[in-house]
């Protein structure tokens, strides 16, 4: 819905590029990608140097959890162009919401960031019982980021956080469709279809405000990615937090008008990139991007 007809594969990474600071890379949950994949998306941005990727941990090692040297060994091999490349802002391990507070698994993050030291690791959890100060200060201890998150609040969820735990500042925001947040069947990405009202995205803006005033670098990801929700969400929130408009393209504005009042023409003045420097010396980044981002080559 918000790329322009024809536009495929790594040209809509190309797309994105001018809009936003970032994209997530969510095939690396299902499966790991090739060095090969990784440099042709580093050739779609080379007129972006600091644009950034964020890539989701392969679901082996935060779902099922059984792997071995070899699943690590692919997994590493096809990121590392990026890392080399200084573009790989976040690996983000996303764990279940059945991944509860346990000292087993408490255990298991300290493996997982021991054998992946060389990346700038970010944990998500969904559950409640994570929700503790003595969670905080066991991912502070460790050097472990936290991922804050919004989610829809269903059964036993995590709540609203302004966690800092290490360097890096993380926060997905999914939606609120609390009716499909469970939905396992054929629609398995109702849960995610959701559009954030101007209210309440100027409300997550003070979340994201605390997140930059003690941070060296803050991610914003949007994750009700169905019809290009995220994008415009993504556009919205950029314009709460810094009061920047921008040229956002027809195809964009079609399908989500009220994104006119954030738009200016061609022959007016708008800021030519999406993540001005805020708070110099203690937030680097501003960075807001839809996902997930599947590329196909």
């Amino acid at each position: 819905m918000v790329y322009p007809r024809g536009v495929k594969g790594t040209e809509r990474l190309a797309f994105l590029a001018p809009l936003f600071g970032v994209v997530e890379i969510n095939v690396t949950f299902y499966r790991p990608i090739t060095p090969d994949q990784a440099r042709h998306w580093l050739d779609a941005v080379a007129e972006a140097p600091d644009f950034r990727f964020t890539a989701k941990l392969w679901q082996v090692f935060t779902h099922a959890r059984r792997w071995g040297p070899e699943e690590l060994a692919q997994f590493r091999e096809g990121l590392e162009p990026l890392l080399m490349g200084g573009r790989l802002g976040v690996l983000l391990a996303q764990f279940p919401y059945s991944f509860h507070n346990t000292q087993e698994n408490r255990a298991y993050l300290v493996k997982l960031k021991g054998l992946l030291q060389e990346f700038p690791l970010a944990v998500e959890v969904r559950h409640r019982s994570w929700q503790q100060r003595a969670v905080r200060e066991f991912l502070q201890q460790v050097s472990l980021n936290f991922c804050n998150i919004d989610q829809p609040l269903v059964s036993y969820p995590m709540g609203a956080t302004r966690w800092v735990t290490g360097s890096i500042r993380y926060m997905r925001l999914h939606g609120r469709r609390k009716d499909a947040w469970f939905e396992f069947g054929a629609d398995r990405q109702a849960g995610y279809d959701y559009l954030y009202s101007p209210e309440k995205l100027e409300d997550l803006s003070e979340r994201v405000r605390e997140l930059q005033e003690k941070a060296s670098e803050v991610y914003v990801i949007f994750n009700n990615h169905p019809a290009g929700k995220a994008v415009a969400n993504g556009l919205e929130l950029e314009h709460f937090l810094t009061g920047r408009t921008k040229r956002i393209p027809p195809c964009i504005l079609n399908a989500f008008p009220r994104l006119k009042e954030l738009h200016v023409a061609d022959n007016a003045t708008s800021a030519s990139r999406s993540f001005p420097m805020i708070c110099s010396g203690v937030n680097r980044f501003l960075l807001i991007s839809l996902s997930p981002f599947n590329l196909l080559l």
